[in-house]
């Protein structure tokens, strides 16, 4: 296991694609960005009778620990340690290409069989409630008859009730085998998707209260974090319906039949989900059509409020325009009070005209 160091985070960019050109299939060839300095690697064996949980302070430690219950579980949290994830491969006889789907971190949700264990790829989300965007981390499972091993981009605390449940004995974790303990993975994950989509959902709330009562630069630009953040969200949950649709069909019987009932249970909270999440998009594209619809009735107003003026002002621009003309003879010019019934002709009008425009409803 690499010691810890000081790295510098870079985000993601198709542009690391080019490290993999001319490998051979299998090349363990991180892709991605490094979210954890310190590689950390732990697990937890239980049964019925009693657990132990054990954090390992180097590789050395791990290779020579030996797993005395039936049922372990092992976490890693940073995957940029490629030595590391080949010698845990070798000793649990992963395919190098679930290797290298692990050190791939842009995998979409997926499951597939290798015989004696099922690799399984998921997300975990969250929200950034200063930038308004949906981040996730990938999520590798492998599902042994008595193991489970789960890969994480970095420790975000998803798994922690887990930990906690079979720490504490509470429930029946202990009782069941690995297949349960991976639904119970499962389904914390997928409990978070339900905490983001409450924090999206409020803010587009929020944002469609704006928008109705003043619409501006600012409201279309939060608009289009919220859609982005939305549209990160349902990459991350739509393909998890067919997985878990996979699972649930248990064509290599690695689930119990009583795990089939909390996995239909995950799928059902999954379209649960996704139907939100389809909702959600389609109140703020009718959002976007408000602010347009905002932003074409507000020109319409000003414009109508400078066609107003402009109107009020022509007649009194046809009068002054008569009157500057260079003609010798003239009405009103030689009046002593010419200026005065010139200028109460071009009020007057106004004042016509003004009242037409209050009756017609241009002016309220």
């Amino acid at each position: 296991m690499s010691k810890s160091h000081r790295i510098k985070l870079s985000h993601r960019s198709p542009k690391q694609r080019a490290k993999k050109v001319g490998l051979p299939p299998g090349s363990l060839v991180h892709l991605g960005e490094v979210k954890t300095a310190a590689v950390d690697l732990s697990i937890i064996e239980y049964d019925d009778s009693g657990l132990s949980e054990v954090k390992f302070a180097d590789t050395a430690a791990w290779q020579a620990y030996t797993p005395k219950h039936a049922t372990h579980w092992l976490n890693l949290h940073g995957l940029h340690d490629t030595a590391l994830l080949r010698e845990i491969g070798t000793r649990y006889g992963l395919h190098p290409l679930v290797q290298e789907d692990i050190l791939n971190t842009d995998q979409r949700p997926k499951v597939e069989s290798y015989g004696e264990y099922l690799y399984v790829v998921a997300r975990y989300v969250n929200y950034d409630t200063d930038t308004l965007s949906v981040n996730s981390d990938q999520v590798s499972l492998v599902l042994a008859r008595k193991a489970v091993l789960s890969f994480q981009e970095r420790s975000c605390g998803t798994f922690e009730p887990v930990r906690g449940r079979l720490r504490s004995g509470r429930g029946q974790i202990r009782k069941l085998g690995a297949d349960y303990l991976a639904y119970a993975l499962l389904d914390a994950m997928v409990d978070q998707y339900f905490v983001v989509l409450e924090q999206l959902s409020e803010h587009t709330e929020e944002l469609e209260d704006a928008l109705l009562e003043k619409p501006d630069q600012e409201s279309l630009q939060t608009l289009h974090k919220l859609r982005r953040a939305t549209h990160n969200l349902r990459r991350a949950v739509w393909p998890l319906r067919e997985v878990l649709n996979t699972l649930i069909r248990n064509e290599d019987g690695f689930f119990q039949p009583g795990t089939g009932v909390y996995l239909r249970d995950v799928y059902d909270h999954t379209v649960h989900i996704v139907e939100s999440i389809e909702a959600l998009r389609d109140l703020q594209a009718g959002m976007l059509d408000v602010y347009l619809s905002s932003l074409s009735n507000r020109f319409n107003v000003e414009l109508r409020a400078l066609t107003v003026i402009t109107t009020l002002f022509m007649p009194a621009a046809l009068v002054a325009g008569i009157f500057g003309m260079n003609f010798k003879h003239m009405p009103w010019l030689d009046l002593p009070h010419g200026f005065g019934l010139a200028m109460g002709l071009m009020g007057g009008i106004a004042l016509v005209m003004v009242s037409i425009f209050w009756r017609r409803n241009w002016l309220r």
